[in-house]
């Protein structure tokens, strides 16, 4: 595959082939999974809405209302397969909300969406992980009265010994128990966890919890993990591990989507960002793109937050804040002027 190959007619929307775009992309760091995932989306527009070469998830006009609050309105919605896909946003924007209702832990009011093709609409949220769709959580829910490998051993699927009558017969199961038993030690051994086997997860900190939901989700072998927030509240030193560690689930074939607002990290592994704002996609694009937007510049500081003002707005505010005061000044006079009135009454 040539290093820079040239689009015939320019892109709408990109930057011109061979800029600073294009460069980013054949950057020679890169992996060669991350050169894929960048390469299957190197000519897609940055537009919302978007269609992907291979989208593993495809949302479609997905609402969800909380009484008289909207907070996801999403018309389409396709996650590129194979990639790493940022889902950024200030507070409030719908990003968990939205990640609630594709795993099956809400239901929407309208919409559909589907993971391979497959609608995934009504599915509770073990159905969902069952197809391989799984997902870790902003607050971790480790079951801290367990050991850390039994945790682990929570995540696997299939087991022969949750049936009362299997259980009943050893046989049937333990060669299976063994197995996951094992698959869980090498998980604990890659994320640095294996000395913590036998110890209470609630004895974890709070990064080392991280570190174990993210483990465990890979105990059922999923397709696609989805990742709400998963450097929150963890420190430095425990930050580049789990950076390497989501990278990692990109170079296993994974599809990987995840929450974040450390602008640092999203440029640092993403393949493709996704904007939210008020429950709606406003921008999609590489991580490159979207600092350069200027709707995701006015989301997250406000739409005049550098603008000067003109001598016209001065004036019109001026002149509204004098309003504001006099009207205050006249509500305050009256509550004094009924009062003096009382007094002279009595």
């Amino acid at each position: 595959m040539p290093a820079e190959p040239v689009p015939a007619e320019p892109v709408p929307g990109r930057p011109a082939a061979g800029g600073a775009h294009a460069a980013s992309l054949d950057a020679p760091a890169a992996g060669a999974p991350r050169l894929l995932a960048r390469a299957a989306l190197r000519d897609v527009p940055w537009e919302v809405g978007v269609a992907k070469p291979d989208p593993a998830i495809v949302v479609d006009g997905v609402t969800r209302t909380f009484g008289g609050l909207t907070a996801v309105s999403v018309d389409h919605l396709e996650v590129q397969r194979g990639g790493i896909t940022g889902l950024i946003g200030p507070n409030g924007a719908g990003k968990t909300t939205l990640f609630n209702l594709l795993t099956g832990f809400d239901q929407p009011n309208t919409g559909s969406w589907s993971f391979d093709g497959r609608p995934l609409g009504k599915l509770a949220p073990h159905q969902v992980a069952r197809l391989g769709v799984v997902r870790t959580f902003q607050l971790t829910k480790a079951l801290s009265r367990l050991t850390v490998l039994q945790n682990m051993l929570l995540g696997a699927q299939g087991q022969r010994g949750e049936s009362f009558w299997r259980a009943l017969v050893p046989g049937t199961w333990r060669a299976q128990e063994r197995a996951n038993t094992e698959k869980a030690m090498e998980l604990l051994t890659r994320f640095k966890l294996d000395r913590k086997k036998d110890d209470f997860a609630g004895t974890l900190s709070g990064g080392q919890r991280k570190l174990l939901e993210m483990a465990r989700a890979l105990m059922s072998d999923p397709k696609v993990v989805m990742l709400d927030e998963p450097m929150a509240g963890v420190n430095p030193a425990l930050t580049q591990s789990l950076l390497g560690h989501v990278k990692d689930l990109r170079e296993e074939g994974m599809t990987v989507v995840f929450v974040e607002h450390d602008m640092d990290v999203v440029r640092d592994i993403s393949d493709w960002v996704v904007v939210m704002a008020a429950g709606k996609v406003i921008a999609e694009g590489p991580p490159e793109s979207v600092s350069q937007n200027q709707a995701v510049v006015d989301a997250y500081l406000g739409a005049h937050h550098d603008a000067p003002l003109t001598v016209e707005e001065e004036d019109r505010v001026l002149a509204e804040a004098e309003a504001a005061i006099a009207r205050e000044e006249g509500a305050d006079g009256d509550v004094i002027g009924s009062d003096t009135r009382r007094e002279e009454d009595r």
